[in-house]
């Protein structure tokens, strides 16, 4: 843990954590008052983030839609504040956001599993984005080989459509664009 962080007493607050300095090695996401630090990503994660926030980019310029597709912003959930790797947000709360943004301006969030953070993006983020209202939930796992989990919010939870590496599959929602996991992460 950051030096930075020794001597805190007691359960953690956004501000407290947004008074943290910038920590260029770790991200540091906040849950029910307990600090969450994760390692920076590596090169195969970063690559498979951009290729993704890319691809979304340009189907939310074709849609015309007024949202803005951001890397690595901190989004204020019920619970605390979490870090996607990617994030699909309202264009007004883009344009007006410090260094948070509301979960309900928040359309998709999309977490890319390293082996750090699978259990938490396989369990705890989900629960608490679909605690937050985030109607889409996108989970990319690397290992053993790329596979994307599109959820979708119904009920409370998100019901997962798998996209297997080397499938193709055309999305119609939220936006139109068609995706091989295999692609995000080939050299």
């Amino acid at each position: 843990m950051s030096v930075a962080t020794n001597g805190h007493s007691g359960p953690w607050t956004l501000s407290d954590v947004l008074a943290l300095p910038e920590d260029p090695r770790n991200r540091i996401e906040l849950v029910g008052g307990a600090l969450v630090m994760s390692p920076s990503p590596g090169v195969p994660h970063q690559r498979a983030s951009h290729r993704l926030a890319a691809l979304l980019d340009a189907a939310v310029e074709a849609a015309s839609a007024p949202v803005e597709v951001l890397e690595a912003v901190n989004v204020v959930v019920p619970d605390g504040l979490l870090i996607p790797d990617i994030a699909v947000i309202d264009d007004d709360a883009a344009a007006d956001a410090g260094l948070t943004v509301d979960a309900h301006d928040v359309l998709v969030v999309v977490e890319i599993a390293s082996p750090s953070t699978r259990v938490t993006d396989r369990k705890m983020k989900p629960a608490l984005y679909a605690a937050a209202g985030i109607p889409y939930y996108w989970r990319l796992e690397l290992e053993p080989a790329p596979r994307l989990y599109l959820g979708r919010l119904e009920r409370g939870s998100y019901t997962d459509r798998v996209v297997q590496t080397g499938e193709t599959t055309a999305l119609t929602e939220p936006f139109t664009f068609d995706i091989d996991p295999a692609r995000l992460t080939r050299r």
